[in-house]
Order: structure tokens, then sequence, then C-alpha cells
């Protein structure tokens, strides 16, 4: 990947990354493929927060990476896995930040998921 600008949130686009203090499960299929009491929400601008969840507590043998990559200029060049086990709908469906900006270095090591290529997240408070 080739990275593209790098801008800094503040005021115009804040980003703010809390740990999320509920447990975080993700399912498809009928099974549970993440599980993390240690994630972390993060919120950026106007858009909807989105849960980033340990890939040590992520079953990453239902994951397949490919080919696919994005770059955005707050977080960096993003790298992108299917769950086979979704077919079709879950190609491209989780997400992760290898090597983020220096604003969102929490997120490094990380993944995140299409909330519409997943079964379900849920949060258990």
């Amino acid at each position: 990947m080739q990275a593209g600008p790098m801008k800094t949130p503040g005021p115009d686009h804040p980003i703010t990354i809390t740990r999320n203090l509920a447990r975080v499960m993700v399912s498809i299929g009928g099974r549970v493929i993440a599980d993390s009491r240690n994630a972390l929400t993060l919120q950026e601008s106007t858009y909807p927060p989105v849960q980033y969840l340990p890939r040590n507590d992520v079953d990453m043998e239902a994951l397949a990476r490919t080919s696919h990559s994005t770059h955005c200029p707050y977080k960096g060049d993003c790298a992108y896995y299917s769950i086979p086990a979704g077919g079709e709908r879950s190609k491209n469906a989780v997400w992760s930040y290898e090597a983020p900006f220096p604003a969102v270095t929490a997120i490094k090591n990380y993944l995140a998921f299409y909330p519409d290529r997943v079964d379900a997240i849920v949060e258990q408070k």
C-alpha cells in the first residue's frame, strides 16, 4: 500500500477513541467470530461510532485477507478481510489500519466490522 496524504483531526473533523466497557461480540452464520472486553469505540466527525476489537479477540482463522485497500487522510491506509462463512455479503467485511497515523495509533492491531456484512455486533453491558 502506498501512503496517501495525512490530515490531523481537529474541530472541523474530530476523532475520539475511548475504551468500551461493554463486552462486544460479532457473529455470522450462528457463530461468534469475535468476543472482546477490550474494544475501542472510535467516533469520527458525524459518522456512527465504530467498534474496534483487538486481533487477539478475533478468530483470525475465520477471516481471509483480500487485496482491497483504501486510504483515509485521518487514519491512514486500510487493509480488508472477507468472512468466507458469510458468502458474498461478507466480502471485505472487516477492516484494519495496520500502520495508523499518529493521531489514531490506539487502533493499531485492532479490527472493525461492517454491521451490514455480519449477522450482529452486540454490546453487553
